[in-house]
């Protein structure tokens, strides 16, 4: 066996199909575009969502609502979350303390809820309170601070 004999197996190559060379090839004329039409000019690209002139999808459905851009995301904490940190010794409840605790993420803003019972006279601080978690908290005999 020599280099200059070397062959690939049969079957593993086939010839390109070269298009536009004249009637003699069989693939002239119209070069496998067909006859006329945007798919045939040189050029032609489909628009994203072009459903061939029928009315696309994204026209079709109804559209309603929006995103209002200046929301606010706060992370809820609960008067239980909160009892259950006075439980364990706190007095002032802040940010450091609710995020050391796992209930909120650095640099999230925290709003508290009304969801539980509150007995410990606790200081709260947060970027939000709702009124009953407030009432709650003063009727405890704590403070809810804003920040």
């Amino acid at each position: 066996m020599k280099l200059n004999t070397l062959k690939p197996a049969a079957g593993a190559t086939k010839t390109r199909k070269r298009i536009g060379r004249g009637p003699g090839s069989g693939l002239g004329g119209t070069s496998t575009r067909g006859h006329k039409g945007a798919k045939a000019r040189s050029g032609y690209k489909k628009k994203i969502g072009f459903e061939g002139g029928q009315m696309p999808l994204q026209r079709r459905l109804p559209k309603f609502g929006f995103k209002n851009i200046n929301r606010k995301e706060y992370q809820p904490v609960n008067l239980a979350q909160l009892q259950k940190l006075a439980e364990q010794g706190l007095e002032k409840i802040g940010l450091a303390e609710i995020v050391a605790a796992g209930l909120a993420k650095a640099g999230e803003l925290v709003k508290i809820l009304g969801n539980g019972q509150l007995t410990a006279k606790v200081e709260v601080e947060a970027n939000g309170f709702s009124k009953t978690a407030e009432a709650a908290i003063t009727a405890a005999g704590g403070s809810a601070k804003t920040i």
